[in-house]
C-alpha cells in the first residue's frame, strides 16, 4: 500500500524535468494554495527537517522521486491517498516546471479503512 501515486502526465514531466536537471524531490507544505501546489527541486535543493514526513518515492522508470510533505500538514492530511498530478497554469516560481506553463497539483481521497490499518502497521 503506497500513500502517494502520479498520474500518467505527471510521470512525463517528471521524466522531462529530470532530463533537463537531474535528480528531483518534491516538498509540499501547507503554505499556499490550500495545501494542493507540491513544490518540485532537484534533489537536496530544498533541505527537509525533522518535523517533515516523507510520505514515500514516486518512481518513474524504475528511478524515486522522494516526496515530503510538512509536519503540520501532514496531520491534515495523514488520512488521504495523494494523487500528483500536472494541470496548465502557472504554479510557483520557485517549483522547476514553473517556466513551462504548468503546475503540479495533488489531488485527494479518503483511505478506505483497510488502506489505514496497512499504512499503519
Amino acid at each position: 500500500m503506497e500513500r502517494i501515486a502520479l498520474t500518467p502526465a505527471a510521470a512525463d514531466l517528471i521524466r522531462r524535468l529530470r532530463e533537463e536537471n537531474g535528480p528531483l524531490m518534491f516538498h509540499q507544505s501547507g503554505g499556499c494554495c490550500d495545501g494542493s501546489a507540491p513544490m518540485c527541486y532537484l534533489a537536496g535543493e530544498f533541505r527537509t527537517g525533522a518535523s517533515d514526513v516523507h510520505l514515500g518515492d514516486l518512481v518513474v522508470d524504475g528511478e524515486p522521486v522522494p516526496m515530503w510533505m510538512s509536519g503540520k500538514q501532514f496531520e491534515y492530511w495523514r488520512h488521504t491517498h495523494l494523487t500528483v498530478d500536472v494541470v496548465p497554469g502557472r504554479g510557483s516560481g520557485f517549483s522547476l516546471e514553473a517556466p513551462l506553463g504548468v503546475r503540479f497539483l495533488i489531488r485527494s481521497r479518503l483511505l478506505t479503512d483497510e488502506e489505514s490499518l496497512a499504512l499503519n502497521k
